[in-house]
């Protein structure tokens, strides 16, 4: 049974998320909410084709009245937050900056769930319930220490902080009170759970962390829903709480609440417009800007040197070009498929490419040298010494797809429609597009479950 709410940071969080409506939300976010979403589905319709939606999909699933996307079947709501999850997060070009990968865990719960509300879902209500998720995952993590506090211990934000952010977003297109939101993503932090430990071997585990986050987070929500209590202390400095499980120190509950409905974290969210990493994008902005500035091509680079920080080393630094899940997690894989190919795009990761000798020259030329005095988040700095021995280094404090450096509109609807081709025909991608940019205009999003009907299962797996 819910406890009544008081004042602490959760409680007011949980009021938040249960009366966000859409006509109390900027112009500015609902944009932003609506290029994330096409944003999410793009990435999903093409991680349609990928090993690991398939071998979810076939070790997973149930009947039901939820969509998998890019396929003509149906699943329970539960099984097709898990599936749709993993599809959106296996090719590494949905969002980051959020809780981390805001999107993949969030629009598949979302989407689940409305096929178990017996009634029209509007698109308001969807960018609403879109906008609370993100605010939700993000202040999580901004409590817990921050990115780099959190994850350098070992944890995977988007497994551990996603939970709640999709527990969140449904709570609110479901219309729970605000004692049953709280619960919903109290409840959540039982299943946080996901580790970096893929990192060390190319494990595909990085991919699943999406699809069980939206799986819990919409399992929260629902036991919410019919009255099961969540741990109210949980964002107390207790025993068993989630900032002494997650982060022994540098936490701060406050920030679970402070500036509701002036900070909205959607608009930290960033796009990636490369199949890596975002640990590796700055590297790839500094190698375009130096080729731009210098006048020169890549075929003039004679030598490559990065320095970065030890964090950055131990995430992105391994030389990878094996198996898919390890290369996309390669700083030196995205550099060098940039000067081989002109692109460090999902193209660049196709099987034939990865064992290219020219991207494996590179690499191997290729100089990294940590540097101890970087804090965790510093971007890399790139030196290119030209074959005429001229001498450059560059560093982009925040990549492509940030607000500092945006993608813009034609290249955010070139991306998606790159994606979403790997799953649907060209006028099925063309009018999910423009349904997905008048979302606000939209009576019922089941309309949307519609279009995301495809023939991933018939086309061949990009791996």
């Amino acid at each position: 049974m819910s406890r009544p709410l008081d004042d602490a940071p959760v409680d007011r969080l949980a009021s938040f998320v249960a009366n966000l409506r859409f006509e109390t939300l900027p112009a500015d976010v609902i944009d932003k909410a609506k290029i994330h979403i096409a944003d999410t589905l793009g990435a999903a319709l093409a991680g349609a084709r990928s090993n690991e939606f398939r071998i979810t999909r076939r070790v997973v699933g149930s009947s039901g009245a939820a969509r998998i996307w890019g396929t003509g079947d149906h699943t329970g709501a539960r099984d097709a937050a898990l599936i749709n999850g993993v599809s959106a997060h296996a090719f590494e070009l949905d969002d980051a900056g959020g809780c981390d990968h805001s999107g993949a865990v969030v629009m598949p719960a979302l989407l689940a769930a409305m096929a178990e509300i017996p009634r029209a879902v509007s698109g308001r209500e969807l960018i609403a319930a879109v906008v609370a998720g993100y605010d939700v995952g993000r202040r999580i993590l901004e409590a817990t220490g921050g990115y780099d506090s959190h994850n350098s211990l070992g944890w995977h934000s988007t497994g551990t902080c996603g939970t709640l952010a999709a527990a969140a977003a449904v709570a609110n297109i479901r219309g729970l009170d605000a004692p049953a939101t709280r619960d919903a993503i109290t409840l959540a932090t039982s299943f946080s759970s996901g580790l970096w430990a893929f990192i060390h071997d190319g494990s595909q585990a990085k991919k699943i962390h999406a699809g069980r986050a939206a799986e819990g987070g919409l399992l929260a929500a629902q036991l919410a829903a019919e009255g099961f209590a969540g741990p109210s202390k949980v964002f107390d400095d207790v025993w068993g709480g989630f900032f002494r499980s997650f982060n022994k120190s540098a936490c701060d509950a406050d920030k679970l609440s402070e500036g509701l409905g002036e900070v909205w974290k959607v608009k930290r969210a960033v796009l990636k417009p490369y199949a890596s990493c975002r640990g590796a994008h700055s590297a790839v902005d500094a190698l375009d800007d130096l080729l731009k500035q210098t006048m020169r091509t890549a075929s003039e680079i004679e030598t490559i040197e990065v320095r970065l920080s030890p964090m950055l080393m131990g995430m992105c630094g391994a030389r990878a070009s094996g198996a898919m899940a390890p290369t996309q997690m390669s700083l030196p894989y995205a550099i060098a498929a940039r000067c081989v190919f002109g692109t460090a795009g999902l193209q660049a990761y196709a099987a034939e490419r990865r064992t290219d000798a020219r991207v494996h020259a590179i690499m191997e030329r290729m100089q990294l040298t940590v540097d101890d005095r970087m804090q965790p988040l510093d971007e890399p700095f790139l030196t290119l010494t030209f074959k005429d021995g001229l001498r450059a280094t560059h560093m982009v404090p925040r990549a492509t797809g940030s607000a500092e450096r945006p993608m813009p509109l034609a290249d955010v609807a070139g991306k998606f429609k790159e994606l979403a081709l790997m799953s649907l025909s060209t006028e099925q991608a063309d009018h999910l597009w423009s349904t997905l940019t008048r979302l606000e205009e939209l009576d019922d999003c089941r309309k949307i479950e519609n279009l995301l009907v495809g023939d991933a299962d018939n086309r061949p797996v990009f791996c």
